[in-house]
C-alpha cells in the first residue's frame, strides 16, 4: 500500500513510518495540515489510506478530511489522535473519516485497520442526474424534464420513472416494479401499476414526437430511446 500520513509529533510520525515501511509498504509523511491535504488533493488517485492527526499546525485534521472529500479525494482515512471522546469519534466520522483509533495504540492495531481499511471497495461516485435522450431525472431536486420543459410528477410517479431510468433498455416486470417501487412482495389483484404507467406515459411521451415509455406485451415495460 501507500500511505499518506499527516502527523504533527515527529517521532510519532517517524515510528509510524518505520512500522509502515518494514511491513512493506510505502508511506509519505507531512507534519502540517496544509502541506498534508495538498498532497492529498493532488496525488489523490495513487494513495490507498491516510492517517489523520486531529490536532494539527496550520490546519487541523478535521478541516483537511472535509477539504478532501470536497475535492472528491475518496481515499479511506483513519483519524489517530489523542482525542478519544464519544463526541470527538463521532465528529470525525461525520467529517467524512472511515476509522477513528485513539492514542497512545498499539501498531499491530493500527496496521490491522489499515489492511481492512484497503480492502474495502472503491466508493462509486452516486449518479444524480438520470438522463434518456432528451429526458432527464435530477434526483437531488427531484425535478423531471423533458425537450427543458418541466414535467409535474407525483412522488410514486417520480420513484417509478427512476426505477424504469436505472435500468434503461431492459424489461421490468410488473412483479419487479411491485417490488421496487411499492414494497409489495405479493400481487394486491389491482391495476396500480398499469394505471401510474399510464399516467407516466402521458406526461413523459404523450406531448413529444418520440415515445421513450415501451409496453412489451405479455413481458413488462422498459424506457429507452427508439430503435
Amino acid at each position: 500500500m501507500r500511505i499518506i500520513v499527516i502527523e504533527d509529533d515527529e517521532k510519532t510520525a517517524s515510528f509510524i513510518a518505520r512500522g509502515l515501511t518494514e511491513s512493506g509498504h510505502v508511506c509519505d509523511v507531512f507534519h502540517n495540515g496544509h502541506d498534508g491535504l495538498f498532497q492529498a488533493t493532488q496525488d489523490k488517485d495513487n494513495y490507498d489510506v491516510m492517517i489523520v492527526d486531529r490536532m494539527l499546525p496550520g490546519l487541523d485534521g478535521l478541516s483537511i478530511v472535509r477539504a478532501a472529500r470536497a475535492a472528491k479525494v475518496r481515499t479511506p482515512v483513519i483519524f489517530l489522535t489523542a482525542m478519544g471522546g464519544v463526541d470527538d469519534r463521532v465528529e470525525g466520522l461525520e467529517a467524512g473519516g472511515d476509522d477513528y483509533l485513539v492514542k497512545p495504540f498499539a501498531f499491530s492495531e493500527l496496521l490491522a485497520r489499515l489492511n481492512a481499511l484497503a480492502r474495502r471497495p472503491p466508493v462509486q461516485e452516486q449518479q444524480t442526474v438520470l438522463k434518456i435522450m432528451d429526458l432527464e431525472l435530477d434526483l437531488v431536486r427531484r425535478q423531471a424534464r423533458r425537450g427543458g420543459q418541466i414535467i409535474d410528477l407525483q412522488p410514486r410517479e417520480f420513484l417509478l420513472l427512476e426505477v424504469l431510468m436505472r435500468a434503461e433498455g431492459r424489461v421490468l416486470t410488473r412483479t419487479m416494479l411491485l417490488e421496487k417501487v411499492w414494497d409489495l412482495h405479493f400481487d394486491p389483484q389491482t391495476s396500480v401499476v398499469e394505471t401510474h404507467i399510464s399516467r407516466l406515459r402521458a406526461k413523459i411521451d404523450k406531448p413529444f414526437e418520440l415515445p421513450l415509455l415501451h409496453t412489451v406485451r405479455n413481458t413488462g415495460y422498459s424506457i429507452h430511446a427508439p430503435r
